[in-house]
């Protein structure tokens, strides 16, 4: 979620055309479900509201790697945090064949969480 309230922040501050990772676009859908906290989040941060135009396969980016590239210097150029893996493709899911982004590490994906609540043999 932090990530997508980031990917915000720098839209509201770049005149490029910036796009979402597919795990980052997931904050940013939950995010506009609370439709009254988002339009002020937007008029707070951007002025303005921030429409979320999906990439429907009309709009499909020439170069998403230099795209994601641009994205995160926006977000660092902006002052926020940068979570990496939640933005590059290279850091594929070893238990996902969805294609997911998110780090295998000891979380997961949301595809494949690690639970952390299993019982003693």
């Amino acid at each position: 979620m932090d990530q997508a309230l980031a990917f915000l922040g720098a839209c509201a501050d770049s005149s490029e055309q910036l796009a979402p990772s597919d795990t980052v676009d997931i904050g940013w859908h939950t995010f506009i479900l609370y439709t009254r906290d988002y339009a002020r989040f937007c008029e707070r941060v951007a002025g303005r509201f921030l429409h979320h135009v999906p990439n429907d396969g009309k709009r499909i980016a020439r170069d998403p790697e230099r795209m994601t590239d641009r994205t995160v210097d926006a977000i660092r150029q902006a002052g926020y945090v940068v979570d990496l893996p939640l933005w590059k493709a290279s850091a594929k899911c070893n238990q996902c064949s969805e294609g997911c982004t998110h780090s295998s590490g000891d979380t997961g994906c949301h595809h494949h969480p690690v639970r952390t609540d299993t019982v003693p043999a």
